[in-house]
């Protein structure tokens, strides 16, 4: 039975013997680099800096050369023809003419006054590079949270197998107690049947978690984008929690209407989206720009020539100004004017619902964490009190004055308290975290 036991757990739980430790620190690193979502981001936040650098340059004058060459050839076979006013006819003789010419001309306009449409649309872009980056801010944010989530995932896994071990390792030792103990008659066959049945669930408790084990480091690693086939260790970048120091983290929080108004001074996308109304206002600017005239000047150079190398005796300098009075666009104008309005009241709607959901967020973030903080106190004491409720029902098993029935309970008991114990540490921190990311405080600037 010991050699079978031995294999198995060398079978399922043995790891590679060469083993990357991949710290939290490093996983958020990596997802910070290796995120698709953040890549693209990034690959916006260049085209947003190109369309401000159009926009700034809207308000520069334009520039073309253009150089032409044209050979004409106009060929007449001749005959009568009419040659003057009173019908008389004469006969022209046949002609052939052929016609070279070259030039070259430079010029280009600028736009003087549109109604001020050229800088509201600078301060539009600008409102909407920053927005992006903003954004970009915020999804680092969450995929810093996303990768704490997982980490924590793969460590509460981990220590639940650990729990199944030492569960394992329990009723091996029972089994083996109660088989010698039948060997000299002390126990009924019966018991030695019940225990088999228990080591074998035990058995079963621990391949699956092993499995849970091995499927939370497959999330974790597919979500950095690393090889799955790769082994991996993690560590605990969190000390035991006590009830002191779970008050000391709540204490940090403040109240409810607190965290709300730091949040909405501090969340990058409140912000952001601060920024998109702003743009959507400038909008409104630019379409209302087509009511106002317009005013544009031009400029150019050219020159011409029948040879190439009398191309600069001919030369043409002009100058001129241009004025557009708009009468009737096809209500056009009024229709964008009227687009511009619906986009600002759209974000405002969006601004609002997102306010909402930061006060949902942070209240029912903060709420979760308090019940998480009770629930981590309550299953505690429960392992205390569970681990001595076996201790007693071992004894009296031996001393013959209890059942198999009450130890197998109380190993169960203490068992799932130990697993509870363990999600509710685990989840106490994710709370933690997502109230913390909530807020808009989670710091990333350390991880890239």
């Amino acid at each position: 039975m010991k050699k079978l036991i031995a294999l198995l757990t060398l079978f399922l739980f043995s790891g590679l013997t060469a083993q990357n430790t991949l710290t939290l620190n490093e996983a958020i690193s990596i997802a910070l680099q290796r995120n698709s979502n953040l890549i693209k981001s990034k690959n916006n936040i260049q085209a947003n800096e190109s369309r401000l650098k159009n926009a700034y340059g809207e308000l520069l004058p334009d520039f073309n050369l253009r150089g032409s060459w044209n050979w004409r050839r106009v060929e007449d076979d001749g005959g009568a023809k009419i040659t003057d006013f009173f019908g008389r006819e004469s006969i022209q003789p046949s002609s052939k003419t052929d016609t070279r010419s070259y030039s070259l001309s430079a010029g280009g306009s600028v736009v003087l006054f549109n109604g001020l449409s050229n800088l509201a649309n600078i301060s539009q872009k600008k409102n909407d590079l920053e927005a992006a980056q903003l954004s970009l801010e915020k999804l680092k944010q969450d995929i810093t949270y996303q990768t704490i989530n997982l980490y924590y995932a793969v460590l509460n896994a981990k220590e639940l197998v650990q729990v199944r071990k030492d569960n394992l390792k329990f009723n091996q030792k029972l089994l083996e107690d109660i088989q010698e103990r039948n060997k000299v008659g002390s126990v009924a066959i019966a018991d030695v049947y019940t225990q088999q049945v228990q080591f074998g669930n035990a058995q079963l408790a621990l391949i699956k978690a092993q499995n849970d084990f091995e499927n939370a480091k497959s999330n974790l690693l597919n979500f950095l984008a690393l090889d799955v086939l790769k082994d991996y260790d993690f560590e605990n970048p969190n000390p035991k929690l006590s009830t002191k120091k779970t008050n000391s983290i709540i204490d940090e929080f403040g109240n409810i209407e607190q965290m709300v108004n730091f949040a909405l001074r501090n969340r990058k996308d409140y912000k952001s989206q601060m920024l998109s109304l702003s743009s959507a206002q400038k909008g409104l600017t630019i379409a209302r720009g087509n009511y106002f005239p317009s005013l544009s000047g031009d400029y150019s150079f050219s020159a011409s020539a029948t040879k190439p190398d009398d191309v600069f005796k001919h030369r043409v300098w002009s100058v001129g100004l241009s004025l557009n009075f708009p009468i009737f666009s096809n209500w056009r104008t009024e229709n964008q004017t009227q687009l511009a309005k619906v986009q600002i009241e759209n974000v405002k709607e969006d601004l609002t619902a997102l306010e909402r959901q930061i006060k949902i967020d942070i209240k029912q973030g903060y709420l979760d964490l308090l019940a998480a903080k009770k629930k981590l106190d309550v299953s505690t004491s429960n392992v205390k009190s569970a681990e001595e409720n076996r201790k007693i029902n071992q004894e009296r098993y031996r001393l013959g004055s209890g059942t198999i029935l009450d130890i197998l309970q109380a190993d169960k008991d203490y068992t799932q308290a130990q697993s509870d114990k363990i999600n509710a540490e685990y989840q106490y921190y994710q709370l933690r975290d997502k109230l913390i990311n909530s807020l808009g405080k989670l710091e990333i600037k350390k991880y890239e």
